[in-house]
């Protein structure tokens, strides 16, 4: 029988030289090295008190489980995928660190892919993702809806994000633009604007075409909408301002923050006043919203939570769980400095 003085001799060896096995991890824990197994790969199924004891050992001894192994062992990679049409909107950002805090609980990675707002790269990107990880979240996609049904509905777990499909059957965290867009538009339509302005967003944006939408439906009767071509970024809406008040409106709804900043440095340029001559609001709710000169009217949406809530239906898939059911959040208005009466007919 080995005496303590010599059980603890080789864990201090292996830890110096850094070559300890699942084997002595699982005779220091006291269990079996299929249950050290499945505590390194993140399994659900180990008693918590089991899993305690396992780290703990594994940390005393400095063993480090072979990542490459692991993967090949259980047809993991430890890294799931997103794609998303812009990294450099807010939206976005705030949706993945929603995304890869949710992930990073369960020592899972975040691999990132950015389309550019180019549909025709998202099925792409997504195949080169899921050569690399166990699931893929397609945040935003542009892409037709045929091809969104192809590129779903592979094997590889997909939960969809910010995008709703009629029959896709795969788990869905999405937005009720339309809600947040008739509350713009009982906003506008409450200060007395009759001539409204939607600077729109990208043409093959699923929340553009639905905001859209909801604002002639929800301006029928109370205002005139006019459409004015724009984007997703600043420069977007910076360029559209001369555009816009050819038409005459007294407000405009921006398809997102970004495009409504842009509008507001415009027109602050113009020597316009707002919201004395023109309203202006947003969607989002991007942080520097309520930091705008004046403050930014707009809807807010829980993004990070966005991000959370799609990890959460991502990871049951992975653990062979029933997955939560689908959610949508509904946007709040937030009533700024952005948006007042309109201006008196001279």
């Amino acid at each position: 029988m080995s005496s303590p003085s010599g059980h603890r001799g080789p864990p201090s060896r292996r830890r110096q030289s850094g070559r300890a096995t699942i084997g002595a991890v699982a005779q220091a824990a006291g269990v079996s090295r299929a249950t050290v197994s499945r505590v390194m790969n993140g399994l659900p199924t180990v008693d918590p008190e089991l899993v305690e004891r396992v780290r703990a050992a594994a940390a005393a001894l400095g063993y480090e489980p072979d990542g490459t192994a692991q993967s090949l062992a259980l047809g993991r990679t430890g890294v799931v995928g997103i794609i998303v049409p812009d990294l450099g909107n807010p939206v976005f950002q705030a949706v993945l660190r929603g995304l890869s805090s949710a992930a990073g609980d369960r020592d899972y990675r975040v691999l990132i892919a950015d389309s550019h707002e180019r549909a025709e790269e998202e099925p792409i990107l997504a195949r080169e993702i899921r050569r690399r990880s166990d699931g893929l979240v397609l945040c935003a996609p542009r892409m037709p809806d045929e091809v969104l049904r192809q590129v779903a509905t592979v094997r590889t777990p997909v939960v969809l994000l910010n995008r709703r499909l009629d029959g896709l059957g795969v788990p869905t965290v999405s937005v009720d633009h339309a809600h947040g867009m008739r509350a713009i538009a009982g906003h506008l339509a409450g200060l007395g604007h009759r001539r409204v302005a939607y600077l729109s967003g990208p043409a093959n944006s699923a929340a553009n075409r639905v905001r859209l939408a909801t604002l002639r439906t929800a301006g029928t009767g109370r205002f005139a909408l006019h459409q004015v071509a724009g984007g997703a970024h600043f420069e977007d809406g910076h360029d559209a301002v001369e555009r816009i008040l050819a038409t005459g409106a007294t407000a405009v709804v921006g398809y997102n923050d970004l495009v409504a900043y842009g509008a507001l440095a415009r027109l602050a340029e113009l020597g316009r006043s707002v919201p004395g001559e023109v309203s202006v609001t947003g969607f989002d709710d991007i942080p520097f919203a309520r930091y705008a000169n004046p403050s930014l009217t707009t809807v807010a949406i829980p993004l990070e939570e966005l991000g959370r809530q799609a990890w959460n239906r991502l990871w049951a898939h992975l653990a062979g769980e029933e997955p939560s059911p689908d959610v949508q959040f509904a946007p709040e208005l937030v009533v700024r400095h952005s948006t007042g009466p309109a201006p008196v007919a001279r």
